[in-house]
């Protein structure tokens, strides 16, 4: 009897630990998560009063104004719905003879896009539209030659690149929609030619609804992608896409996505018991007899 119990401890002990292990993990996880939530753009909480109105607000599910019209870098006059329907949509809102923070934007949607093993016209289509008015076609077709040069495209996909400028009307309805707050601030002669505005990319939907928004000037290529898929209605991506959007949440107010950990150890779980199972059938396998 005190042999039989001698060999009971070593599994008991191995279960204790390894609940005690997955409860710090969980425990981990929810400390992780429980801190104060800040807004997307919030690191601009002590920026001078006149660029508290420089933020982003994540309207999301909101209707853009399709109807609007727009110039494109051709000079050809265009409804903003003209680019949507098939695909979900890569957008920013920058000025082109913007010197500073729109370059960098622009720059890391490109290598982010070029990352994620999609093109454009198959899987997405890219729309760029500038908020200052007097910005030109000829502008415009400057700043997308560099994002297509970035992006590593041409020919046909290019073709679904499209950088856009507008009247003021029409810059007014899709910053309203898409809660993109900027303002004029004097600029370096004292001239109010430059904007102060948050540094973000956004995704659309295929009818052309705000689905998510990714923060900063450097993109995770993964992030991208699967905001991508997200917005095409999984109609894009492959499995292991479906896998990652398990895992992983989209967290609104960092603008990002972050590894759902209670998630992440249901696969573990659901993989464990599936070996477990596999050893067991093994185990209980009747050897054939030999003749």
């Amino acid at each position: 009897m005190a042999s039989a119990r001698n060999k009971g401890v070593p599994c008991s002990v191995l279960k204790r630990t390894f609940i005690s292990a997955v409860l710090a993990v969980v425990s981990l996880a929810a400390h992780a998560q429980s801190g104060p939530e800040q807004p997307l753009g919030s690191s601009a909480q002590q920026t001078p009063a006149y660029l508290q109105h420089a933020g982003i607000d994540q309207n999301l599910n909101s209707q853009l104004p399709l109807r609007d019209h727009y110039i494109d870098d051709t000079g050809k006059d265009v409804a903003l719905g003209t680019y949507f329907g098939p695909r979900p949509v890569m957008m920013a809102l920058v000025y082109f003879r913007c010197a500073m923070l729109c370059p960098q934007v622009l720059h890391g949607m490109a290598t982010a896009l070029s990352q994620t093993g999609f093109t454009p016209g198959k899987d997405y289509e890219v729309v760029v539209t500038s908020i200052e008015p007097t910005d030109t076609p000829a502008d415009a077709a400057s700043a997308r030659q560099k994002f297509l040069s970035t992006l590593g495209v041409s020919g046909e996909a290019a073709t679904h690149v499209h950088f856009l400028v507008g009247q003021p009307a029409a810059i007014t309805d899709l910053a309203r929609a898409t809660g993109f707050h900027y303002v004029k601030v004097p600029g370096p002669d004292g001239r109010m030619d430059q904007y102060a505005h948050s540094s973000v990319i956004m995704i659309a939907t295929p009818d052309g609804r705000m689905s998510k928004y990714l923060a900063g000037v450097d993109y995770p290529a993964r992030d991208v992608r699967l905001a991508l898929v997200e917005a095409s209605g999984h109609k894009i991506g492959s499995l292991t896409d479906m896998v990652l959007l398990y895992c992983c949440s989209y967290v609104p107010t960092e603008g990002r996505y972050t590894v759902t950990v209670l998630h992440v150890l249901a696969i573990a779980a659901i993989g464990a018991l599936a070996a477990m199972g596999f050893m067991f059938y093994l185990l209980m396998k009747k050897p054939r007899r030999l003749a």
